[in-house]
């Protein structure tokens, strides 16, 4: 059995602990409405999650994941979605399964806690705070919080610079290629959730160091 020992652990938010897909499919729709297009429905904008607000907007628009959008119908669409997810960043959203529990056993055996997410900062402390696992972390790194987010290992380096642990002593928790992407670039070490949002793709295929089924798993793990 593999078994890591970090002396910090970064979090990712949606897909890993959050599953934020229901307000986002919610407010990807209303945005259609209000641009007289049709509804894509949650099981399409699953695969659209995670790489950020403007780039989910971008696929809304194209129906596509690396679709070209027309600059002018964007421009209408991106401050549309704003105020709808503002107004829905929490409202149907929920902790998965294991995370509560997760997240317990992690501070119990005093782990040093960070986020890291590359949802903007306007919604990524309300939804931590409303679901209340804020107060778990001593860092939140949002999207908007350095100049370059996941999967770009910067935001990784700055949290272990932070917290001054080599990056080869920390870990990451994710669900995603990025995750897996950023861990490597910044010698993180990586366990991802198998039920995660990456685009569709069995996470296996990225190869992290661990996948698993739970947070609450992660005790027979570290």
């Amino acid at each position: 059995m593999k078994k890591f020992n970090p002396k910090l652990i970064m979090i990712d938010v949606d897909g890993t602990m959050v599953n934020s897909v229901p307000d986002l499919a919610y407010c990807v729709d209303a945005l259609m409405d209000a641009m007289n297009r049709d509804k894509w429905g949650e099981s399409k904008v699953r695969h659209w999650v995670g790489n950020g607000v403007p780039k989910l907007v971008e696929r809304a628009l194209t129906g596509e994941l690396e679709g070209t959008v027309n600059e002018e119908d964007f421009a209408k669409a991106y401050p549309i979605f704003l105020d709808l997810y503002a107004a829905n960043t929490s409202a149907r959203s929920f902790l998965y399964a294991g995370v509560r529990e997760g997240l317990d056993y992690l501070k119990s055996q005093n782990y040093k806690l960070g986020c890291v997410t590359n949802k903007a900062e306007q919604f990524t402390l309300p939804i931590l705070k409303d679901l209340d696992i804020f107060s778990d972390f001593s860092i939140v790194i949002s999207g908007d919080t350095l100049t370059k987010k996941k999967p770009n290992p910067l935001p990784l380096l700055y949290a272990a610079e932070f917290f001054s642990v080599n990056p080869q002593d920390c870990l990451m928790i994710g669900d995603s290629i990025s995750d897996v992407s950023a861990s490597r670039a910044a010698d993180f070490r990586i366990i991802c959730m198998s039920y995660g949002y990456n685009h569709g793709k069995d996470i296996n295929d990225a190869h992290p160091d661990l996948v698993i089924d739970s947070m609450a798993q992660l005790k027979h793990y570290l």
